[in-house]
């Protein structure tokens, strides 16, 4: 599916944003048990009052969650304010933080990997959320970057429902993940999904995202797939001029080319307020 723009959405999510002027509540560390010998620290964004909240689990990037200076980049900053202002709570578990392990962007020195245990940092996020007063169980929903992006894929998989997993997710957002080991596995959803990415994404791989979700139709729950004509790799964060990645940074991939593109940025966040609403 191509771009289309939902200019209503873009209304209402500009009204929520000007009923919503006063300062938003700043992010707070919490401790997640997630096994004998790991807690996982995340930031959590939580609208004031008792709740119930409607809830995501965001998932960063290879380049992690931080910086020394800054316990959350600004681009998952940016998605946990917006998503404050339309009601949502947003915990950003910190997959290699919690490790003291830095960015896992070089493929050979990966050592937490999206298919394991970042789908059990999920898991765990999960469980925590459902002792939590303030959620709304039924409304916990995913959202991903890149190498978080394919781990939302492998944790929606019907493979991996468990016994004790209800409620289930509400929801699934992944942007620009890597679908070319899910594509070649059949993969498929047990929750609706939704895919953004750039056709120009040389990074991640769009005719692999476009594959798997076409295959799963007929045998899954409903997985639909933008395709943002002229976007490349981060083309929802703010202020980034397009460039190609000289291979320097290891919070970056190794190759490929990484950018804003406003109208798809803009249209994204439309769609995220339109699919969490579901």
């Amino acid at each position: 599916m191509l771009f289309l723009p939902v200019a209503l959405s873009l209304t209402l999510l500009a009204t929520a944003c000007t009923a919503h002027a006063a300062p938003l509540p700043a992010p707070q560390q919490v401790d997640i048990p997630a096994s004998a010998s790991l807690t996982l620290h995340a930031q959590l964004y939580k609208p004031e009052g008792l709740g119930p909240f409607p809830t995501v689990i965001a998932l960063h990037g290879c380049g992690g969650l931080g910086a020394q200076s800054e316990a959350v980049l600004p681009r998952y900053r940016d998605w946990a304010e917006q998503l404050l202002k339309i009601g949502h709570a947003v915990l950003l578990p910190d997959s290699y933080g919690s490790r003291e392990l830095g960015p896992q962007c070089r493929v050979k020195e990966r050592r937490v990997l999206a298919r394991r245990e970042r789908v059990a940092d999920i898991n765990a996020s999960r469980q925590w959320l459902l002792q939590q007063p303030w959620v709304a169980r039924d409304r916990i929903s995913l959202l991903g970057w890149a190498n978080g992006a394919s781990a939302v894929l492998w944790a929606v998989r019907p493979q991996l429902l468990t016994r004790n997993a209800e409620p289930d997710f509400r929801s699934a957002i992944a942007f620009y993940p890597d679908c070319r080991i899910s594509s070649g596995l059949g993969w498929s959803t047990r929750v609706p999904t939704l895919l953004l990415i750039g056709a120009k994404d040389d990074i991640s791989s769009p005719s692999a995202c476009r594959q798997a979700v076409e295959g799963a139709r007929g045998r899954s729950a409903l997985a639909r797939i933008i395709v943002y004509p002229g976007a490349s790799h981060d083309f929802d964060r703010a202020n980034l001029p397009l460039r190609a990645i000289a291979g320097a940074d290891a919070a970056l991939p190794e190759r490929g080319h990484i950018g804003t593109d406003t109208d798809a940025r803009k249209d994204a966040q439309a769609r995220v307020t339109e699919w969490l609403a579901r």
